[in-house]
Formats: C-alpha cells, sequence, structure tokens
C-alpha cells in the first residue's frame, strides 16, 4: 500500500472517529442501548486506528528528520547515527502499516460476523431445478444443524409439481461464527447434472438455481423513509391453516426509489410478516449500495470468491461421477453424498484460503 493511499485512509477514518465520538454523547444516542452498543462498537474500532495513525505520524516526522541529517551532515558519526536511525524507522513504519492493514482488512470484512439472509430460485430445467432447490435447502439445513446455527422462513413459494420455485430463510448464528462470513462464498449459480426422476431413457439432464446471501441489517444502521415504500397485504396461500386464508396477514414491500419488492407471510400476524419483510429490504437495498459502490470505484477481482454475482456460475454438483466441483478456485470434492447431507465446510475453508490470497 502506497504511503500517500494510506495517509488518505488514515485521514477519512479519524474524521470518522471524531464523528462518533461527538454523535455517540447525545441523549437519543445515549437513552437508546441498541444504537449505544452499536456506535461504541464502532468507536472502540476506530479509536484503535487513530492511535497507529498518531505513532505513524511521528515516525514519519523522525523519518524527515533523519533523512535530512544524511542530506546536509558532514560528520560521519552523525551519518552512521541518522542512517542506523532510519533503517529502525522504516522497519516500525512497516510493522505499523501491517498492523494498520490488518485492522483495515477486519472492518472491509466487517459484514462477516453478521446473520444472514439466503434466497435459493430455481433456474434453467423446470421442475428438476425445483427439485435442486429442495435439495439444496435439506444441504443448508444439516449444515446449520452442525454449525448450531437457527433459521427462519420468510417466504416459501412450492413448484409446479414438488421441491420450490423460491425459498427465502434469515439464518441466525452462535456468536462464535460469523454466518455471512461462511455463506456468502455460496452465492452464485448452482449447477446440477444428473438423471431426473422422470428421465425414462436414463439421460443425465443440466440443471440450475440460484443462490443469493446477503448480510443481515440493522434498522439503526439503514433508515428507510416510510413515503418510500409501498405496503400491500393480501391473503396467504402458504401454511398456517385456515387462519392465514381468511385474513390478509401477507405482507409485500416496495421500495419505491429501487423498485426492490419483498414478500412475507409464513407468520399468522401481519405485524410480524412485515417486519421480517423489513429485515429482507434493508439487506437487499444494502447490497445494492455496495454494488453500485463497487462499480462507482471501478474495483475490479481477479477472482470471483464472494463477490456475490448471482449469474456467474460457481459450482457443479455430478451425481454420475459423485463429484462437487467449485469453478472459481478449480477444486473438486469426490464426496457428493457428504456434501449433499451438509458436510461444506470444508470448500468453505479453501475459499476463504483464497480469498486471503487474492486480498
Amino acid at each position: 500500500m502506497k504511503k500517500t493511499s494510506l495517509i488518505n485512509k488514515f485521514e477519512i477514518l479519524e474524521k470518522e472517529f471524531h464523528k462518533i465520538s461527538k454523535y455517540i454523547l447525545q441523549k437519543d444516542v445515549l437513552s437508546n442501548s441498541k444504537k449505544y452498543k452499536f456506535f461504541l462498537k464502532k468507536y472502540k474500532k476506530l479509536n484503535k486506528i487513530v492511535k497507529i495513525y498518531d505513532i505513524y505520524k511521528k515516525k514519519l516526522i523522525s523519518l524527515k528528520e533523519a533523512n535530512t541529517i544524511l542530506k546536509i551532515d558532514y560528520d560521519p558519526e552523525m551519518k552512521e547515527m541518522a542512517f542506523l536511525e532510519k533503517n529502525k524507522i522504516l522497519e516500525d513504519l512497516s510493522l505499523i502499516e501491517r498492523k494498520f492493514y490488518n485492522l483495515y482488512l477486519n472492518d472491509i470484512n466487517k459484514n462477516n460476523d453478521r446473520n444472514a439472509i439466503l434466497e435459493l430460485r430455481s433456474g434453467t430445467g423446470g421442475d428438476e431445478a425445483c427439485l435442486f432447490v429442495e435439495d439444496i435447502l435439506r444441504m443448508y439445513i444439516m449444515y446449520f444443524k452442525e454449525m448450531n446455527w437457527k433459521y427462519e422462513i420468510i417466504h416459501i413459494q412450492k413448484g409446479g409439481v414438488k421441491g420450490y420455485k423460491e425459498i427465502i430463510l434469515n439464518v441466525i448464528g452462535n456468536n462464535k461464527i460469523g454466518v455471512y462470513g461462511n455463506l456468502k462464498f455460496e452465492s452464485g449459480v448452482h449447477r446440477v447434472q444428473r438423471i431426473p426422476k422422470t428421465e425414462s431413457q436414463g439421460r443425465v439432464h443440466t440443471s440450475a438455481i440460484t443462490v443469493a446471501v446477503l448480510p443481515e441489517i440493522q434498522d439503526i444502521e439503514m433508515n428507510i423513509n416510510s413515503s418510500d415504500i409501498k405496503k400491500d397485504t393480501f391473503r396467504s396461500s402458504g401454511s398456517g391453516g385456515q387462519h392465514v386464508n381468511k385474513t390478509e396477514s401477507a405482507v409485500r414491500l416496495t421500495h419505491i426509489p429501487s423498485k426492490i419488492t419483498v414478500e412475507c407471510q409464513e407468520e399468522r400476524s401481519q405485524h410480524k410478516n412485515f417486519e421480517k419483510a423489513m429485515n429482507v429490504l434493508r439487506s437487499r437495498i444494502y447490497q445494492k449500495q455496495m454494488e453500485k459502490k463497487f462499480q462507482e470505484q471501478s474495483i475490479k477481482r481477479k477472482s470471483l470468491v464472494s463477490t456475490g454475482d448471482r449469474s456467474v456460475k460457481i459450482r457443479t454438483y455430478n451425481y454420475p461421477k459423485g463429484r462437487v466441483t467449485d469453478h472459481r478456485i478449480h477444486k473438486s470434492i469426490y464426496d457428493l453424498v457428504g456434501f449433499m447431507n451438509g458436510n461444506i465446510q470444508k470448500m468453505i475453508n479453501y475459499l476463504k484460503l483464497s480469498e486471503i490470497e487474492n486480498k
């Protein structure tokens, strides 16, 4: 990282620190425990960076002084002392830069500790794609059980015969392992190659589904103007007995500026459906803003790992060969049965390693 670029980052974060330092002392923040904890966490992180920046600036002044002595002083002893001092300062600066980089990288990956919204949708392949959505859903649920995570169903749309056209879950962690930090690698197109149950001649068919993983965003982080949301209610067509079909408990929210639409009908209460729908809406708006930000900055990544591009084919599940292949890292696991039973952490670990190497 170039020093000018590093100093610019330091200055931006220092300004943000001073801004939060004042904001956190306001009455409306102090009286709201949820808001106070959120900004206190940010304050502590930025405080560490500001302290590092103070040391860094002092080292740069010392480096300038050592360079001046080497340039204008004719005393050999002074020159030797300045030379040794300069080398020591350069070592210190390198350590400080590395320390900042680690903190900054953690800040970039701050979403890793969040809960996640997981969206599965059938793609090409008709009924077979719907069946594969159901298979992948089962795979993830078994993985959640292994990780001691909980999940809530937000929205379901059943397939024509069996399986699902679409299903949306809220995945909740246990504060030990970040949900989004693991699941973010699943975003993209998942392709399956197998003989469908309806195939009489034993031919292998190729179908595809899309997976989208979004970080869960708290309401205090994103204030959506109520006038920008169109709310529609309707009778649920999902599970829940006669009650959901007799009352308009289902909720559809449309964010007018972005045209993002979210539905939720799994709860008996309209209020609970509204809360769940808002949760998904915040995450989708946040994701759209992040994608726009990356495009504006012209960020081009050599690896597609964790970019979340839904149009990219990331993985193939080849049933005849019992193989799962991740195309981003060119890695294959020859245990399809185990993989489909939720043993996916090994592949996720490979993807994590690739992400670290790229960064």
